[in-house]
């Protein structure tokens, strides 16, 4: 550890929590990200859509229309 601001005397340790911190925000946001992609179409319902989540409507238009 050297004199306070200076970043230069301990460069191996302000690298190593640099990635540290970078990796794990990265993980995490990653992480939450899915989740709420997987809520907003499997679950969240959407007036537009009847108040169906959009995979429901998905599904029920396809029924309809003779997709599958």
């Amino acid at each position: 550890m050297g004199d306070v601001g200076a970043c230069w005397y301990n460069t191996v340790v302000e690298r190593f929590f640099g990635s540290l911190k970078h990796d794990w925000l990265l993980k995490h946001m990653r992480d939450d990200v899915a989740k709420y992609m997987k809520y907003y179409n499997v679950e969240r319902l959407h007036s537009a859509n009847a108040d169906q989540s959009p995979i429901d409507f998905e599904i029920s238009f396809r029924k309809v229309s003779g997709w599958t």
